[in-house]
């Protein structure tokens, strides 16, 4: 298959200028060549998995701030290309901490129930329980879980999923802690524990035990990263942040007239859950300590538009650098390389720049200015999409859509794209518009229990009711593509395996990237700036 870089202009649709002047078949191996030179060098193991706040990834940094450079972009960042994010790590003092309830019964630090240090910190607490079912407030939906309780002072129990007629990317949002902590705080709840059904491997049955075996051995608290800036804490005033396991939660449910597995089991189905106090109280106290401050950049660079109104605002094509670093040895391998997540992201925000540029150069530049960003510390909670969505380095009300890359995942020919956000603004009608220029079908997002739409960068822009799409190749039911895409997620997912020995489409890569800068043209041509769709829960996002 062959993507054309020539544009055709509809009566209806702005004028494409991208790729006008150049040939009608671009040369693709050379520029999947291109592409996954990026690749090699960030993905290599001299970079050690580019973790923040290791000398491999300031070299990641470095290497994008010189491809910035090298094509002509601007400076964005507030200092140079940079905007340092500072970062805290901190993490549970296991010795000081403790949870019960007032019957005696003691869960046990790691086998039953784990402390997240991303709380505010205080006095020990002994306060009453109330399980509140999905514990969710959707007035779209008309669902309400808090409606005519009093929770004030209180800690609530709650499973993590959402019932069946949350569908969509909304099913993903409504389950982001602060999202649920917004209007769990408000009724005055002081404090969450959840219970996180496990996620199922994509191609695999879901997992039906409710009795998983019990850990060998208490794992050591993980460390947490946190944004040092107070002013964008997330959870305020939460006492108490806590994730029980299933062995947990059927010592909790006990002698409550209610069980686990009863409630895992509706919520399987999507069906609503009982809403019940516990006779119990709660008494726990938990320790945080901190371990570490670091201050690891986004790289931002900025293509000024060609238009003297519309260039003061920005579209902005994202992807995260960094990975996990060294960890665990899996057939003697430690280095955590991350190829295709995200080094395949960033190679396509470089080469995008590339190609915008070169059109400005000829004549044909976007009329709103874009800003490239390479961001940190999707690894360790979308901490640099955090900090840069809430306090850019441009206007906020200037930046008009995010279009974000994170492991689109170039493993096959593109004949399908997944598009993420597809259904949920304007942004959606533009993606349609360019993959029937390109010969490719868009798709909504096949496995919506993946939570996609909230576990990448996108998912920040959003959070500040800027429209966003995120993009993943696409495939069929029980076609070889599937099969070639669940098993990358089962094998190579998080593993050192995802590396430069894969099998990778460099000429598929080049033609995303070239859609990509297509897709980024028309958006920053359109004198409209993208909108929510008004049936869309994220159009009242700030409202």
């Amino acid at each position: 298959m062959k993507l054309s870089l020539r544009l055709a202009t509809a009566a209806t649709l702005l004028p494409l200028t991208l790729s006008a002047q150049s040939p009608a078949t671009p040369d693709w191996d050379a520029r999947g060549k291109a592409w996954f030179a990026h690749v090699q060098y960030l993905a290599s193991d001299e970079l050690q998995g580019r973790r923040p706040g290791t000398p491999g990834f300031d070299s990641a940094v470095a290497y994008v701030q010189q491809q910035f450079q090298s094509i002509g972009l601007k400076p964005a960042g507030l200092n140079g290309y940079l905007q340092p994010v500072p970062l805290d790590q901190i993490a549970i003092d296991p010795d000081k901490s403790s949870i019960a309830l007032s019957t005696g019964l003691k869960l046990d630090l790691g086998k039953d129930i784990t402390l997240s240090p991303h709380i505010t910190t205080g006095a020990p607490i002994d306060v009453p329980l109330i399980f509140v079912g999905y514990g969710l407030d959707l007035p779209t939906k008309h669902i309400n879980d808090l409606a005519g309780l009093d929770l004030k002072g209180k800690v609530v129990v709650l499973y993590n999923a959402s019932p069946a007629n949350v569908l969509g990317p909304l099913r993903a949002y409504s389950r982001i802690a602060a999202v649920r902590w917004k209007s769990l705080h408000a009724a005055g709840a002081i404090g969450i524990i959840a219970i996180t059904p496990p996620r199922p491997v994509p191609g695999t049955p879901a997992a039906s035990s409710t009795k998983p075996a019990a850990p060998a051995a208490t794992p050591a608290p993980r460390a947490t990263y946190v944004i040092s800036d107070p002013a964008l804490e997330t959870l305020p005033g939460l006492r108490l942040n806590a994730t029980l396991t299933s062995i947990g939660a059927e010592k909790l449910f006990a002698n409550t007239g209610h069980t686990f597995a009863k409630i895992k089991a509706l919520a399987d189905e999507g069906k609503p859950l009982s809403i019940f106090p516990f006779t119990a109280t709660l008494q726990a106290t938990t320790t945080v300590k901190h371990i570490a401050h670091i201050d690891p950049p986004n790289v931002v660079g900025e293509l000024e538009g060609s238009d003297r109104k519309l260039k003061h605002e920005y579209v902005v094509i994202s992807a995260h650098l960094d990975h996990l670093g060294v960890g665990r040895a899996v057939n003697g391998d430690t280095i955590y390389n991350g190829a295709m997540d995200n080094a395949s992201g960033i190679a396509s925000v470089i080469e995008v720049a590339k190609l915008l540029v070169a059109e400005k150069n000829a004549g044909h530049g976007p009329k709103r200015s874009i800003l490239f960003i390479a961001l940190t510390g999707e690894e360790l909670g979308e901490l640099g999409s955090q900090y840069f969505a809430t306090k850019p380095t441009v206007t906020k009300s200037d930046i008009v859509a995010d279009l974000n890359m994170d492991m689109y995942l170039p493993l096959f020919p593109l004949r399908y794209l997944e598009i993420q956000g597809l259904g949920e603004s304007t942004l959606g009608n533009d993606a349609r518009a360019v993959c029937q220029l390109n010969d490719v079908e868009p798709q909504f997002d096949k496995q919506p229990d993946e939570n996609r739409f909230i576990r990448s960068d996108q998912v920040n822009f959003v959070n500040q009711g800027i429209p966003a799409l995120a993009f993943k190749f696409g495939w069929t039911p029980d076609s070889a593509e599937m099969k070639t895409f669940n098993e990358w997620v089962k094998t190579r997912y998080h593993q050192p395996s995802d590396d430069l020995q894969q099998p990778i489409d460099k000429v598929a890569a080049a033609q995303f990237t070239s859609l990509l800068a297509q897709l980024s043209t028309r958006v920053a041509n359109n004198p409209q700036r993208p909108t929510w769709y008004p049936e869309s829960f994220f159009s009242t996002i700030g409202k």
